[in-house]
């Protein structure tokens, strides 16, 4: 963790989108970090400043393709990825080889991509944080799930998330993340995406994405038995929820020891 003495470089991919330039928002307003580099496909040679309304920082906008060349010239401590699967996959290995600890947030990575990503943290001997949501309410949120799934163990359980739609990957890394937290504790169930003509329920837990207009983040967990429901919910109100938490992550994984942690590490979980 920074120990008030020293500042992180901390660089950010997909920097010109949305929570890009919300994160590196984050970063200027915090005195124990700086923005060392900015990273995306478009706006290249552009101030990243200018591209989060931030105010010009004199740190242009660099070609994701040279993530290696530029996280090593500008000395780099940090990494903060919120991307999309195919292009994390590129990104957290080429960092982990220049010795950068790693944030990721990006979510719908196949196991094989995963793999590639936990391989090249450990071989590399960094250190990283990856989870679905950085939001300090959602990962309250699933630790409640899980005091919920012990007591209504027979219950019907049931996932629904909503996003906006320009979001990719259906369902979200953290109704995923719902359902692995319910099912690790209830010893094993089996996942249904949406039932579509004869689908009678047994004791599985079903998961339902919705994706439209600028919905930043609902969760939705129902747990229904005989004659009556409990519903665990989290919405999200802006994006500041999550990059906040990315920033916060970042602070902390500045100073840890190599291996891949959680936001439960963060948290004290």
């Amino acid at each position: 963790m920074i120990d008030g003495n020293a500042n992180a470089n901390v660089a950010v991919t997909g920097a010109c989108g949305r929570m890009g330039g919300l994160i590196i928002e984050n970063i200027v307003r915090n005195d124990d970090m700086r923005l060392s580099a900015a990273f995306d496909i478009t706006n290249i040679g552009k101030d990243a400043g200018d591209m989060a309304h931030v105010g010009t920082l004199d740190i242009a906008v660099s070609d994701a393709n040279d993530i290696k060349e530029v996280l090593a010239r500008t000395n780099t401590d940090v990494l903060i990825d919120f991307t999309i699967a195919p292009a994390t996959v590129a990104n957290a290995p080429a960092a982990a080889e220049c010795g950068v600890n790693l944030i990721i947030g990006t979510t719908g990575f196949t196991e094989q991509q995963r793999a590639v990503i936990d391989e090249a943290i450990l071989k590399n001997n960094v250190a990283a944080v990856i989870s679905p949501n950085y939001s300090v309410g959602v990962n309250v949120f699933f630790r409640i799930l899980k005091e919920a799934a012990r007591s209504l163990s027979g219950y019907d359980i049931e996932i629904i998330e909503a996003h906006h739609n320009q979001k990719k990957d259906a369902p979200s890394g953290t109704a995923m993340k719902a359902a692995d937290v319910i099912s690790e504790t209830l010893g094993g169930k089996e996942y249904v995406y949406g039932r579509n003509g004869l689908a009678p329920r047994d004791k599985e837990i079903g998961i339902h994405a919705v994706r439209g207009g600028d919905i930043v983040g609902d969760h939705t967990v129902l747990f229904a038995g005989d004659g009556e429901r409990i519903e665990i919910k989290h919405q999200a109100h802006s994006r500041q929820a999550f990059a906040g938490g990315a920033v916060k992550a970042a602070a902390w994984v500045y100073g840890a020891e190599p291996g891949i942690y959680t936001m439960d590490d963060i948290l004290g979980f």
